[in-house]
């Protein structure tokens, strides 16, 4: 078959606590149903697109833009392979600039996660 080559998609995760909770993925299952469709369409679109389509907040830092029926909403995550994305805070947003606290929580979630990461390959060996 002619045509362009298929560039495969990224992939999300969802930043889980050592205890086991995915705050991130918890906020999304609890929006409403027409909401919850629109950040898991914008969070699909960058899988497809990549980081060209999100927002570079800080560091390593992007974010995912969504606008829900009454709300707007962001995700914050990292680029955490080339092939993976690690969604690391969800929120509804109520100010015009991504709150500091927000992406303060995004890069510790995110140092937290690589830590326990190299833990484990460590304990692997």
């Amino acid at each position: 078959m002619g045509g362009l080559p298929r560039r495969s998609a990224l992939r999300w995760r969802d930043y889980e606590t050592a205890a086991g909770h995915r705050p991130t993925k918890e906020f999304i299952m609890s929006l409403p149903e027409g909401d919850r469709a629109e950040v898991v369409a914008a969070m699909k679109d960058v899988a497809l697109n990549g980081l060209s389509v999100a927002r570079h907040v800080r560091g390593e830092i992007y974010e995912v833009r969504a606008t829900g029926v009454n709300r707007i909403y962001r995700v914050l995550f990292a680029s955490e392979t080339k092939f993976i994305l690690l969604a690391l805070d969800a929120f509804s947003k109520t100010t015009q600039r991504t709150p500091a606290a927000k992406i303060g929580l995004a890069e510790r979630r995110l140092r937290e996660w690589r830590n326990r990461g190299k833990k484990n390959l460590k304990s692997v060996d």
